[in-house]
């Protein structure tokens, strides 16, 4: 099932009464509810309303799982993740992770040498369909977090459709656009941000749970950070995405050193 963007945004503000939430489900109400949940969509239902979890969840208190693929292309319908690593966090402590690579035949040698996954890595590696299968129930409800979220939330969502399995329907957060609005920084990307806050010494850029893991790190480092004012789950969500980012820090000029002159005077001048 799809829900579009008016209906997100009314489970997420006021709820949808039962009665007409009911009424959209393509099925039993039962069972498109537990289709639902599968799909990632936690719902529920207070005072007659149904509404996302989210909007009432505290921050500490939510599920994120935090996700990092590494693929073999850019466009999700024409490649395929060769590897995923994922980090559950609750209550500011990792509760779970989830490390593979994925069955593929297809890997340039540019991505090769950005990544070290090699083909006959992936060619010993797990099919698509029993990754994503395992990855889906890993993830289950849980908050979808990425630095760059949209790029793995939108590869992983669509090998789920591509292995026959239903669209993902999780909340998402993204913590470049948390970082932008928390931490005064020249650039944010992963490696940058890793190298300047020494967040995860052991990391291994552009492998997936390595990768997974400095993003953990870094959403720990951000969380402390937000207004006072902000206390849920979709609160957090929504500064992420509206509140006004920090003046970039502007480069640091490197000192030039000062040229030796062209001619030394071995003495005073007569």
């Amino acid at each position: 099932m799809k829900l579009d963007p008016k209906q997100f945004a009314r489970l997420i503000k006021k709820g949808i009464p039962k009665e007409e939430f009911e009424s959209l489900l393509p099925g039993p109400s039962e069972l498109s509810l537990q289709l639902l949940q599968a799909q990632g969509l936690n719902l529920v239902l207070k005072d007659n309303f149904y509404c996302l979890s989210s909007t009432y969840t505290s921050v500490m208190d939510t599920l994120f799982c935090i996700v990092d693929v590494e693929t073999n292309g850019s466009k999700p319908s024409q490649h395929q993740i060769i590897e995923i690593g994922a980090v559950k966090l609750q209550n500011g402590v990792i509760i779970d992770t989830y490390d593979s690579l994925v069955y593929a035949t297809d890997i340039s040698k540019q991505i090769q040498e950005i990544t070290g996954i090699s083909v006959q890595q992936t060619l010993k590696a797990p099919a698509l369909v029993k990754v994503m299968h395992e990855f889906r129930l890993f993830l289950g409800d849980a908050v979808f977090v990425g630095h760059d979220a949209k790029f793995d939330y939108n590869f992983v969502s669509a090998m789920m459709e591509r292995i026959g399995l239903d669209a993902l329907l999780n909340r998402s957060l993204c913590t470049i656009d948390l970082a932008e609005r928390t931490i005064e920084s020249e650039r944010y990307g992963l490696a940058y941000l890793n190298e300047q806050l020494q967040l995860y010494r052991e990391a291994t850029h552009h492998r997936a749970l390595s990768d997974a893991m400095t993003t953990t790190k870094l959403l720990k480092r951000t969380l402390p950070l937000v207004p006072k004012s902000i206390h849920t789950c979709e609160e957090l969500i929504a500064f992420s995405k509206e509140a006004k980012r920090l003046k970039r820090l502007k480069p640091i000029p490197k000192k030039v050193e000062e040229e030796e002159p062209l001619i030394q005077s071995s003495g005073q001048l007569q």
